[in-house]
C-alpha cells in the first residue's frame, strides 16, 4: 500500500519558520511529480510547490521567496521549508504524489497555525 505521511506541522508566530516532511512508502524516484498543497478553513485546496522527478521546481506566488521544496532521494523524503510565515499561511498542508505507475496519492495532512 502506497503511503505518504506528513509531519512537522505546528503552531508558530508570524515571521517564524517550519519544515514539513513527507515520508514516502516507496522510492521517491517512483513519483513523476510530488508537491505540497494546502487547504485553509473554508477555502479550496491549493498548490504550494511542486517538484518533478527531474528536479524541476515551481512555486505558487504565495510561497515564492519564502518556501523551499526539496527531497532526499536516499531517505525517500520530501520537504517544505517555510520561512517568514504569515497568518494567511495557516492551513492543513498535504503531500501529494503522481505515480509513474498511475494514480495520484495524498497524505492525510499536517496542520500549520500561524498566529501571535
Amino acid at each position: 500500500q502506497v503511503q505518504l505521511v506528513e509531519s512537522g506541522g505546528g503552531s508558530v508566530q508570524p515571521g517564524g519558520s517550519l519544515r514539513l516532511s513527507c515520508a514516502s512508502s516507496r522510492s521517491i524516484l517512483s513519483w513523476n511529480l510530488m508537491g505540497w498543497y494546502r487547504q485553509a478553513p473554508g477555502k479550496e485546496r491549493e498548490v504550494v510547490a511542486v517538484i518533478t522527478s527531474a528536479g524541476d521546481i515551481n512555486y505558487a506566488d504565495s510561497g515564492k521567496d519564502r518556501f523551499t521544496i526539496s527531497r532526499d532521494n536516499a531517505k525517500d523524503m520530501l520537504y517544505l521549508r517555510m520561512n517568514s510565515l504569515k497568518p494567511e499561511d495557516t492551513a492543513v498542508y498535504f503531500c501529494n504524489g503522481l505515480s509513474r505507475f498511475g494514480g495520484t496519492y495524498w497524505g492525510k495532512g499536517t496542520l500549520v497555525t500561524v498566529s501571535a
